[in-house]
């Protein structure tokens, strides 16, 4: 017996209808009429009646219709299976950004080697820029990074992203928002310090300007930096104040080493882009596994520092 027209056999008693299964098929109505001749004609029975509205099941129909989904159902798990043992073994090279490193990533490569114990995983740390030219290159097979990719050879999804806030070394003296202070006050006050962003025309660093710029800030002081360690660093030791996520450093905010600015308004958050070459069927379990990841990370860190997308 034909599994496709088993399968279109299905669909045609899901839609009771001839023509809107060929379209879901992408075949042609006279194609499907004709399968299900062919099956009626192997099973002995006639399948369909033809009503005003379209076509329902025959007693018979019904009977076969239960027993098709098991065999549709059992073809999947086996098809799963293979994919599986093909997943399970072989070299996947992936790069993420430095704020995915210190974030979720590590909880993610646990997670696939989970399901994927004899999957070896070579990880590559650079900027969004560089893993996405490196992805184009075939030089990895899938990227995190903060940007969608427009390229018919590739797909990409946002998974989650991080809020930005203003953090200050705990000791400093400066202020957030004022009460009797307007936010643009505040914002041409905080200009006139040291700003710590992420590496040069990233998005984030993108973000940060515009947003100083809407408030009047034309020439703020950006210290640009393409170490998430490094900028932790030296906002701690007082350098100056970094718009980041704080999920990235609760325990440097809950101990004391760092605190938050608050009241101010902050530059957008920070996207968590996965992208990844279409055809990839690795790349693509390995994304439903990261999915999951960073649906526990947001859950672990609080809806305010952290919102999955999709």
């Amino acid at each position: 017996m034909n599994l496709k027209f088993l399968e279109t056999f299905i669909w045609v008693a899901k839609l009771r209808s001839f023509s809107l299964a060929a379209e879901k098929l992408h075949s042609t109505q006279a194609a499907i009429s004709s399968r299900i001749s062919v099956l009626e004609e192997e099973l002995g029975a006639k399948l369909f009646k033809r009503e005003p509205k379209g076509v329902s099941l025959t007693r018979a129909g019904e009977r076969v219709l239960h027993h098709a989904e098991l065999v549709s159902r059992s073809m999947t798990e086996l098809y799963t299976s293979v994919q599986d043992e093909n997943l399970a073994a072989g070299t996947i090279r992936i790069g993420a950004m430095d704020s995915a490193i210190h974030s979720w990533f590590v909880d993610f490569v646990a997670d696939a080697t989970h399901h994927y114990p004899n999957l070896d995983i070579e990880v590559t740390t650079e900027t969004a820029l560089n893993l996405n030219e490196q992805l184009r290159r075939g030089m990895l097979d899938l990227v995190i990074q903060t940007d969608m990719v427009r390229d018919e050879t590739l797909r990409s999804v946002e998974v989650l992203e991080l809020s930005i806030d203003w953090i200050a070394a705990a000791d400093s003296d400066i202020p957030g928002k004022q009460e009797d202070e307007t936010m643009t006050a505040a914002l041409r006050r905080l200009g006139a310090e040291r700003l710590i962003t992420y590496s040069r025309h990233s998005r984030p660093h993108q973000d940060l300007l515009r947003l100083m710029q809407s408030y009047g800030v034309n020439e703020a002081r950006v210290s640009c930096m393409n170490s998430l360690a490094a900028m932790i660093q030296l906002t701690q030791a007082g350098f100056g104040v970094a718009a980041m996520p704080s999920a990235l450093v609760q325990d440097l905010l809950h101990n004391g080493g760092l605190r938050k600015l608050e009241g101010l308004e902050s530059p957008p958050p920070l996207p968590f882009v996965i992208t990844w070459r279409t055809g990839t069927n690795r790349a693509e379990r390995l994304v439903e596994i990261a999915k999951e990841t960073v649906r526990k990370f947001a859950e672990r860190v609080g809806n305010d520092a952290a919102r999955v997308i999709g």
